[in-house]
């Protein structure tokens, strides 16, 4: 069963986003130190943290001497082409001002709604409340299936034509099936109907245990002959399983209200 973690409306695109860049900032160092100076620009120590953890997808901390000093050639590189006096005519360019201020709003929205996340407590009530209304949404049901992936509806007719007369469908599936699973017979594993395409899902939950797709099922990836080959009760999760999501789930639609609060406020 997969817990869903909250909306993706825009609020929640700056919640993803947030998490990963601006707590990456948070090792930064606290007074800089000039590291360099380019053509009269000064690189300081900040902002090489900054780009080594941009880089390295780790803390500046954790970074080797040799790293270190590759990245503090490439942010050489980036002033050197920067303070060129070709480079003068871009600055008072209405496109490279307009991303340059993007840019600029983006990291404040980032640090403020960060701020804000931080300040977000969660109370076990709203965490049972949010496990509930998950689980009303849970599929009942999951799902064992095999698949054969065509191109036509006519060769998926002709596959169903041969199971009609007793063909394996585990072997056609490696021998006609044009999707990933066709080497593997076309097994699919366990999966809920909501991790699957609705044409897809809506055929499989159709079927009986053991029965194949008597007529081809067509999805934007293709035509499928579909066997179903068991169902089981879907198993919940424990609430302190899922606690981690719960609570992101609920942090994140605690964020939307605030947004929706400064939207209603804003003034022009």
């Amino acid at each position: 069963m997969q817990f869903s973690s909250g909306s993706k409306r825009v609020g929640t695109l700056i919640l993803a986003t947030t998490t990963g860049l601006i707590l990456a900032a948070g090792s930064l160092s606290v007074s800089a130190q000039v590291v360099k100076t380019v053509n009269g620009a000064e690189i300081d120590s900040a902002l090489v943290d900054f780009y080594v953890e941009s880089r390295t997808q780790r803390p500046a901390g954790q970074a080797t001497e040799d790293q270190r000093q590759a990245l503090v050639a490439e942010l050489t590189d980036i002033f050197l082409l920067a303070t060129q006096k070709a480079a003068t005519k871009y600055e008072n360019d209405p496109r490279i001002r307009a991303q340059i201020e993007l840019q600029r709003r983006s990291v404040i929205a980032q640090a403020v709604a960060t701020e804000y996340i931080s300040g977000i407590s969660v109370s076990d009530a709203e965490m049972q409340a949010e496990y509930d209304a998950q689980m009303a949404m849970a599929p009942a049901e999951q799902f064992k299936a095999r698949h054969i992936l065509v191109e036509s509806q006519g060769e998926a007719q002709e596959i169903i034509g041969e199971l009609d007369k007793g063909g394996n469908f585990e072997e056609l599936a490696k021998t006609r099936s044009q999707g990933p699973s066709g080497p593997s017979g076309g097994d699919l594993g366990w999966f809920a109907p909501n991790q699957m395409v609705k044409p897809f899902s809506d055929a499989v939950v159709a079927m009986k245990n053991g029965e194949y797709s008597k007529t081809p099922v067509q999805t934007q990836f293709g035509w499928h002959v579909i066997l179903r080959e068991d169902s089981r009760a879907t198993e919940a999760p424990t609430l302190d399983s899922v606690s981690d999501t719960l609570r992101q789930a609920v942090q994140q639609r605690k964020f939307e209200e605030y947004l929706e609060e400064l939207r209603m406020t804003a003034s022009e």
